[in-house]
């Protein structure tokens, strides 16, 4: 009703229906409407009307069965479409529950649900049985949790670091459409990192290659970092670096006695907790980045990481 008595309010101030509807964000067709009810019926002709409707046609039997549509694709009810539409989406509900919306109604069903448009994500099946995948996570799980006080576990994978920027979501005026430069020949850096999960600090080297010299010399700054540690737990996936037989050879050394790598099921980054690290490494420094060159960009790279385990200890203190 607020936005009704706007409308009239802005009229009766002599401005047009047509600056009156960009102005509070509703069509000009509505503030004709708005205008004609005053008139006819002065401010009575405000009270929203929709109470006369009878039932909602979009009660919460609708909405839940919405809700179990979008969860699937178009070709699970028969269409050709693999993504879905409003439109589409209208016609299925309407097969399902013989109720006809409009297409409007139907985007109203869909905020009120908290269905969004995104990328779905990539995935590859593991190959692995299920019971033998759940089996292997539950073990993984049990060591974390039960682990030794001198002992340390963490999560280790690598990360690309391209010189053209990787292109992200960001806010933009209506109309206006940001442009990042790329500098057109590209040039990648890696990272190895270990995510520990009890500390939640980062610990990484960088290489022009992503070999197992790279693996290797993180393992090494593993067995610098926590030089009083019995054990150390490297979660790994199943990249083929960390399987060569230099890596096994440095495994049977005295300084690689107290390694252990952990692999966890095929194609599950889910699981890998250091994932989630490396993409906010990306939000915070990489995606849409404006470098012109790698050693600037690595210096970025550096400070951020650096910073967040700064960030980390200075909250560890505050809560010992």
């Amino acid at each position: 009703m607020k936005t009704r008595y706007l409308i009239v309010v802005n009229l009766a101030k002599g401005r047009a229906p047509a600056r009156v509807a960009r102005y509070l964000g509703v069509s000009r067709s509505t503030v004709y409407r708005v205008a004609k009810r005053f008139r006819e019926a002065g401010e009575a002709g405000l009270i929203d009307r929709r109470e006369e409707n009878g039932q909602r046609k979009v009660d919460e039997d609708y909405l839940e069965a919405l809700r179990q549509i979008v969860s699937k694709q178009p070709t699970d009810h028969g269409w050709p479409r693999p993504t879905w539409t409003r439109e589409l989406l209208v016609a299925t509900m309407e097969q399902i529950t013989a109720v006809s919306v409009s297409v409007g109604t139907m985007s109203r069903a869909l905020k009120r649900i908290g269905a969004r448009r995104g990328r779905p994500k990539p995935k590859v099946k593991c190959p692995w049985p299920k019971r033998r995948k759940q089996r292997q996570l539950r073990k993984i799980q049990r060591l974390i949790e039960t682990l030794p006080k001198d002992e340390v576990v963490v999560y280790e994978d690598e990360v690309d670091i391209h010189l053209n920027p990787k292109i992200g979501l960001d806010w933009m005026l209506r109309g206006q459409q940001k442009e990042v430069l790329t500098p057109g020949k590209n040039e990648k850096r890696y990272l190895a990192g270990a995510y520990n999960p009890h500390t939640g600090e980062l610990i990484w080297v960088e290489g022009e290659k992503k070999n197992a010299l790279l693996f290797l010399r993180l393992l090494w700054k593993l067995h610098e970092t926590y030089p009083n540690a019995r054990r150390i737990h490297v979660i790994i996936d199943n990249y083929s670096i960390h399987s060569t037989e230099q890596v096994q050879v440095s495994l049977k050394t005295e300084a690689g006695k107290r390694l252990r790598l952990v692999p966890l099921p095929p194609y599950c980054p889910d699981h890998n907790r250091i994932e989630r690290e490396w993409q906010e490494l990306h939000a915070n420094v990489t995606r849409n980045h404006k470098c012109r060159t790698m050693d600037e960009l690595m210096k970025q790279v550096r400070s951020y990481l650096a910073k967040r385990n700064k960030q980390l200890q200075s909250h560890h203190r505050l809560v010992a």
